[in-house]
């Protein structure tokens, strides 16, 4: 029996990490994993018995908070309904895109959303600081910042000024790398997209039923092999976010074969639709950068998933009601892209992943808790249960069936892509930091209580 004192037991479950699971009881003291096995006793206990314990979910990528800078609305969750959502699906913490605005630095940014995060979030919370203008100022801030934990940095490459600043982008990449941080880049050609979208509105063609022809693949390879040729050039750790084809994603896996530091992400949109979506009368709700894609490019990612082309698997949650994705004055210049996932990206990629046998729950833990955390300096803290380690845990139901409901939502959003879709597992308790937050359908943490989670450097992967 542990001679310390403890403030929850789960008992009976079977604890599942990417190493291997063990059926055991489980001890919580002050937040941590203070014990696996053995005799132990608590304030509270949690049965946990015919269940699996899982790592709470590391979702790297979502967009819950933007400053907002023009007119045009914007995204409709924030860190509170985003956490609800993420908790709900079994996710604890999240990795939000933070904008660095002209004429901010990348550590004003980071101040500004920690003080969202204290103020908002239930679940913990870190930040990729997104430089939109690589200036003189914040080229040499990115070594310090990194360094002081603040260990990612993304960059565009759909956006007009990648291609003006392309060797201040590299120097961005260099600076990251040379103090132990990661780079995302976003893998879009803007010359490509301008062509095509130009050539598609000429012939009056700017619905959203034409928006995979406005950013087709080779949009994405070029730009792939060029954030390749970037991450050769600089030997920074490369993180691609949302590959979309399988051109892309076998790109990738050529520059992995020649021992480039450089990882794969994808999102949940690309496992279960194609582009056909987009002739529907409500196509306008799929939109997404990049588009949804073929059957082969489909079946190509789920070959990366089970193979290991594919590292992370993550939301790219970027929520808006159905009103605003089918507004018409959207067009293709002027899209909302993204979609709401977090209430639906663990329990969907259990029943069709894990559930339908296509990979273990141990590879399950390594897409959605691991990996992520590993690249982006938060393991052995975040994702994975082991003494010492966060109490993020999350206990699921898989004797059961369900359905994707609208109703049943925590974002704002109000509609998922999936609805209809059925489910054969779902979190049934969501635990943070030792704390219940989520218990039997009901969010029961409070704004606030997340936190920012310290990092360290980028981890190599297994």
């Amino acid at each position: 029996m542990s001679d310390r004192p403890l403030d929850l037991v789960v008992r009976g479950g079977t604890i599942v990490t990417a190493e291997g699971r063990q059926r055991a009881d489980l001890g919580v003291s002050g937040g941590r994993v203070a014990q696996i096995g053995g005799e132990m006793t608590a304030a509270r206990e949690i049965e946990a018995g015919g269940r699996f314990v899982l790592p709470g979910g590391v979702d790297p990528h979502v967009h819950l908070h933007v400053e907002p800078i023009d007119d045009d609305p914007d995204w409709v969750d924030d860190y509170t309904s985003g956490s609800e959502a993420a908790l709900a699906g079994g996710i604890t913490t999240v990795g939000n895109m933070s904008y660095v605005l002209p004429g901010e630095t990348i550590s004003h940014r980071v101040r500004a959303e920690s003080a969202l995060v204290a103020e908002q979030a239930i679940a913990d919370v870190f930040f990729h600081a997104v430089v939109l203008a690589p200036t003189d100022e914040v080229c040499a801030e990115v070594a310090s910042v990194v360094a002081a934990g603040q260990s990612s940095v993304k960059i565009f490459m759909c956006f007009p000024a990648f291609d003006a600043s392309r060797e201040a982008f590299a120097r961005v990449m260099r600076a990251a790398s040379g103090a132990g941080g990661l780079t995302l880049i976003h893998c879009e050609d803007f010359a490509t997209i301008a062509c095509c979208t130009a050539d598609l509105s000429a012939r009056a063609r700017t619905t959203m039923a034409h928006f995979a022809e406005s950013r087709p693949v080779a949009a994405e390879t070029i730009a792939v092999e060029r954030a390749i040729a970037m991450c050769r050039e600089t030997g920074a750790p490369t993180y691609i976010v949302h590959v979309s084809s399988a051109a892309a994603l076998a790109a990738t896996a050529a520059a992995r074969a020649e021992g480039l530091p450089l990882f794969v992400e994808t999102r949940p949109l690309y496992l279960y639709l194609t582009e056909e979506r987009y002739g529907q009368p409500d196509g306008g709700i799929y939109v997404a950068q990049p588009p949804l894609r073929g059957e082969g490019d489909l079946q190509a990612l789920w070959r990366g998933i089970v193979d290991g082309g594919v590292d992370v698997l993550a939301s790219d949650h970027a929520p808006w009601t159905r009103a605003l994705k089918l507004d018409p004055k959207v067009d293709l210049e002027h899209p909302r892209p993204g979609v709401a996932e977090l209430d639906t990206m663990l329990p969907l990629f259990f029943t069709e992943a894990v559930g339908k046998e296509r990979i273990t729950l141990e590879r399950f833990v390594a897409l959605t808790a691991t990996n992520a955390a590993r690249l982006c300096g938060l393991y052995p803290r975040k994702g994975t249960i082991a003494v010492g380690s966060d109490a993020d845990l999350v206990i699921w139901e898989t004797r059961a069936r369900r359905v994707v409901r609208d109703e049943d939502l925590y974002s704002r959003a109000g509609h998922s892509v999936y609805a209809g879709r059925e489910l054969s597992a779902w979190p049934a308790t969501t635990i943070r930091r030792g704390e219940v937050v989520f218990d039997d359908g009901r969010i029961v943490g409070k704004p606030g209580s997340g936190q920012v989670v310290p990092r360290g450097g980028t981890q190599s992967l297994p």
